[in-house]
């Protein structure tokens, strides 16, 4: 009972956390045009992603040509 309690709050803990990517180098594209967020090659973007979908947005950063310059926890984000 007590393992079934943990595991439900660690996994509550894991999908409210949010990290935001740091990126440079994404250029519009017809993938990218499709996106909320505006994308230029000369500037640096911030995308917030949520940490269940942190791998699949490294792979799709990566696909589109763009670079992680960055990673930071939303939270820490917040308070500076």
């Amino acid at each position: 009972m007590l393992r079934n309690a943990l595991t439900k709050a660690s996994s509550s803990t894991a999908e409210n956390r949010v990290f935001i990517y740091e990126v440079t180098g994404l250029r519009q594209n017809e993938q990218t045009v499709n996106h909320t967020y505006p994308v230029r090659s000369s500037s640096n973007i911030f995308i917030q992603v949520p940490y269940s979908r942190m791998n699949d947005e490294m792979r799709r950063i990566t696909r589109l040509g763009g670079k992680i310059v960055a990673i930071h926890p939303a939270e820490a984000a917040a308070e500076s």
